[in-house]
């Protein structure tokens, strides 16, 4: 398995033949699609979904109805490859199985609607890796590498490191870090490195670094 980061929220993981990609958005570089076999969307924001990044592939997409309306309204040519998907389902997505998880975006503030959200389970050979998408809901089993939001108008520090506590994976790649400064980011990996527990680590990567596994 290889997992390369790139900007803010995209993660690419490539395991045999299969090159997955999650919310490619408008801070992620255009080169995470080059060659991708499938993509997943976790939910309609700009910053995991841009249709000029979609266009460069032909790669089918696996998304909830949020991002396919969005889809079908700005990009029809892009729509024309969209799998809708609920939670709780069980896909195989070029032959990982994959399940989805999660319901809704993580709250703003109380007087915006709530937007829908979806994370993605991926199965790759025998480990499991967890993209929760711009949410804190857990998994509900054992997790190899969490895929941790850390900065954004949704989050603080403290609820980023207890949701990575929560999960419990022996790795944490930290993810939606486009909105800190490196000053901030080197301060959340400073309170990780001080509050998880042993057994849990937390790494930051810069956009087209793979994670060491």
């Amino acid at each position: 398995m290889r997992i390369t980061k790139f900007g803010h929220a995209c993660v690419r993981i490539e395991h045999d033949v299969a090159a997955v990609v999650l919310d490619p958005g408008v801070f992620s570089e255009a080169e995470a699609l080059d060659g991708a076999t499938a993509v997943l969307i976790t939910h309609e924001h700009a910053d995991h979904v841009h249709p000029d990044l979609l266009r460069r592939s032909d790669a089918p997409i696996w998304t909830i109805e949020a991002v396919a309306r969005l889809l079908r309204e700005q990009a029809p040519d892009v729509a024309e490859r969209v799998t809708v998907v609920r939670p709780g389902d069980r896909l195989d997505v070029s032959g990982m199985p994959v399940e989805v998880v999660g319901e809704k975006h993580a709250v703003i503030h109380p007087d915006y609607d709530r937007f829908d959200n979806s994370g993605y389970l991926l199965t790759v050979g025998p480990d499991a890796v967890y993209h929760p998408g711009d949410a804190l809901t857990a998994p509900g089993r054992t997790v190899d590498v969490l895929l941790a939001p850390v900065s954004a108008p949704w989050l603080k520090v403290s609820e980023a490191v207890d949701f990575v506590r929560e999960v419990g994976a022996p790795r944490s790649l930290g993810i939606h870090d486009r909105v800190y400064s490196d000053i901030g980011l080197d301060m959340v990996a400073s309170h990780m490195g001080n509050l998880l527990p042993e057994g849990q680590e937390f790494v930051r990567r810069q956009p087209g670094e793979d994670l060491d596994l």
